[in-house]
């Protein structure tokens, strides 16, 4: 799963669940992918991400690299936008779990798949 996914995840389908994200990242086996670098892409993902949510990610999986917040004119500098492409497109979490913030629920990530499904109680109508 890569963290550009994790920003975009919510459990806020769930039965007493009001807002269901950020999901925390309990990984068991993180690896590098190298993606071709695409400096357009990760300029025009930037304002769409929840840049919070991303630091949060990447510490907990013991990346730091990323700073607290966006920099000024940040389509323009290229060790900016490789930093954000690492962390986006290239740090995978192959093996671990998300955790709901306000149930706990557990949803399992397997072969870099996360498993969103609720069973049929869980599901809010």
């Amino acid at each position: 799963m890569k963290l550009l996914t994790h920003n975009m995840l919510t459990s806020k389908c769930m039965k007493g669940v009001s807002v269901g994200y950020p999901l925390s990242i309990k990984a068991l086996d993180i690896r590098t992918v190298e993606v071709e670098f695409n400096p357009e892409f990760v300029a025009k993902m930037i304002p769409k991400i929840d840049w919070a949510v991303l630091c949060s990610a990447a510490e907990s999986l013991g990346k730091t690299e990323l700073p607290k917040e966006v920099i000024d004119n940040y389509e323009n500098d290229q060790d900016f936008l490789k930093k954000v492409h690492h962390i986006l497109l290239e740090v995978d979490v192959i093996d671990g779990e998300l955790v709901c913030p306000e149930t706990g629920r557990k949803f399992p990530i397997n072969n870099g798949i996360p498993n969103m499904l609720l069973n049929e109680d869980e599901i809010y109508l």
